[in-house]
């Protein structure tokens, strides 16, 4: 693949989601007009129409007070119905997402129901190094039930000198650990190094062991194209802030697999707004959780951050995952070659690209002990870009608002360093 300027420009002729990069506030940079914004991994770029959809809960809220909550243009007591689009983004059928809380305190609440473990199966197989909120989420989860971090948590590492895993040694690992296996918990795109795991194989070869398989889909929502159905996925949860667009902080969806969500006896920690939508006004005692993962919820939504996310939303389902993937993956493909082109002409540049074949939109590039001098002199320069110890940065430039020129004046940058 050429990296010329005029072949970048081509392909910004030829993108039919180039209309969308207006949609979105770009940062202003400091010596250039527009910040090279690489970070939607981290936190994605405001939708310009983020403020007329929090402004119209705003409006109802003035006017109409309490109730809003049936009588607004968006009647909060059913806001979260208003999602149904998000089960597209995984994969999955409406009834089995729901958009509630934050991501964290959801993997809690998915956890209460389906990390049960007995004396004899008790373990947690995970990936080594996952993202540090899912490690503390299992430390203290495995302690909770009165197991040692050290004898429950098995963690898979990669092979010396590689820095992906394999999926074969995931798999040989499940069956390894057998029925000892209670739960095979993963990232459904590592954080670190931007691997997509095969989510179908991990979770037949944890259903073959009789596990439970839950994702982390944080890195995976709205950047990689899922089936969390039609895979059998038991469980998943993702923010909506990264790739979705959806405000910093914002709200998390969640998937329980339709065989769990509509069978009441699924244990789980309940609150008024999981009882059954029709009797919930009744105050009776004793909880009859509603169908499907709005079961699972606690508490009436959060409107205003769940408005932010609506925008965002309304604009994915307009674009749709297959254009969004296939543009994905030219976008970092080409970033790919600009990188190492800087690199053949640029004696100062030695980074190795560990982010396999596998991915979705990110790059992670491990550097040398030049590694922050090089991060600091991009971001003087205006590339938002990640900075993940001990030497990695992460790059992602995303579909939605980026651009192949953004791509290849990156690249310049990189051959001045």
């Amino acid at each position: 693949m050429t990296t010329s300027k005029e072949f970048a420009q081509k392909l910004d002729s030829e993108d039919t989601l180039a209309k969308y990069r207006g949609q979105f506030f770009i940062p202003p940079g400091k010596t250039r007009a527009e910040q090279l914004y690489f970070t939607g991994n981290s936190l994605g770029l405001q939708p310009k129409s983020v403020v007329d959809y929090i402004q119209q809960e705003l409006n109802d809220w003035q006017k109409l007070g309490v109730e809003g909550h049936f009588h607004g243009k968006n009647p909060w007591f059913s806001y979260h119905h208003f999602f149904d689009k998000e089960a597209k983004l995984v994969g999955a059928k409406p009834e089995e997402v729901v958009v509630m809380n934050n991501l964290t305190v959801n993997l809690h609440l998915l956890l209460a129901s389906f990390y049960r473990p007995t004396q004899s199966r008790y373990k947690i197989i995970m990936e080594g190094g996952a993202f540090p909120s899912d490690m503390y989420v299992i430390e203290s989860q495995v302690k909770q039930h009165g197991f040692a971090y050290e004898d429950a948590v098995v963690e898979i590492n990669p092979r010396a000198g590689e820095y992906a895993l394999r999926t074969e040694d995931i798999v040989a690992k499940i069956k390894e650990v057998g029925e000892e296996c209670a739960l095979v918990f993963f990232s459904g795109v590592q954080y670190y190094t931007g691997q997509a795991f095969d989510i179908k194989v991990l979770t037949e070869a944890a259903h073959s062991v009789g596990a439970y398989a839950g994702f982390d889909c944080a890195h995976a929502a709205g950047n990689i194209k899922m089936a969390l159905h039609d895979w059998n996925v038991d469980f998943a949860a993702w923010c909506t802030y990264k790739y979705l667009n959806s405000s910093p902080g914002g709200v998390s969806g969640v998937f329980v697999h339709e065989k769990h969500g509509n069978n009441p006896d699924t244990p789980r920690l309940a609150g008024w707004w999981g009882h059954k939508e029709s009797e919930r006004f009744q105050m009776k005692k004793g909880f009859i959780p509603e169908p499907g993962a709005a079961g699972w919820q606690l508490s009436n939504a959060p409107v205003l951050a769940m408005a932010a996310h609506k925008a965002s939303l309304d604009m994915f389902d307009e674009v749709g995952m297959d254009a969004l993937v296939a543009k994905g993956k030219l976008l970092n493909t080409f970033l790919e070659h600009v990188v190492m082109d800087a690199q053949a002409s640029n004696d100062k540049l030695e980074f190795e690209i560990i982010t396999p074949a596998e991915r979705g939109c990110q790059l992670s590039m491990l550097t040398n002990e030049n590694g922050k001098a090089l991060f600091d002199y991009l971001t003087e320069r205006d590339v938002i870009a990640d900075w993940r110890q001990p030497n990695v940065i992460r790059l992602a430039p995303v579909p939605m608002y980026n651009s192949f020129m953004d791509v290849w004046e990156f690249g310049e940058l990189l051959k001045g360093f």
